[in-house]
């Protein structure tokens, strides 16, 4: 899709579109670029869990976190996302990660993580 914005926008004769269509294939590149190196957002072992993120990976031992599975219902849609609610000491945090981050339905992730739980 990028690659398609680019060709459109060399061919382009009008300067405000070629502004216009090169803005919209950077950030196509951005999330292009953002889903591949993020991936996967959620790893797992005996230790805890490892969410990434674009600032870097976060270590989360399992006894400082909570995990949830939100629903959530809009535009008469039910969505459901995991939730890791992180805490340590005064320091906090909320991952909320959607079937994408995922790449699978929320509730097995969730399954999945409570019988990994020691």
């Amino acid at each position: 899709m990028a690659a398609v914005f680019l060709l459109v926008t060399i061919f382009s004769s009008d300067p405000v579109s070629r502004v216009f269509l090169g803005i919209a294939t950077l950030v196509l590149l951005a999330l292009g670029a953002y889903g591949t190196f993020v991936r996967p957002r959620l790893l797992v072992d005996d230790s805890g869990l490892t969410v990434r993120t674009l600032s870097g990976a976060r270590q989360l031992p399992w006894h400082e976190v909570k995990v949830r599975l939100a629903r959530t219902r809009r535009l008469g849609r039910e969505t459901a996302t995991l939730e890791l609610d992180w805490r340590h000491g005064e320091h906090e945090q909320l991952f909320v990660l959607t079937p994408l981050d995922l790449g699978t339905d929320p509730h097995d992730v969730v399954d999945v993580l409570h019988a990994l739980r020691p």
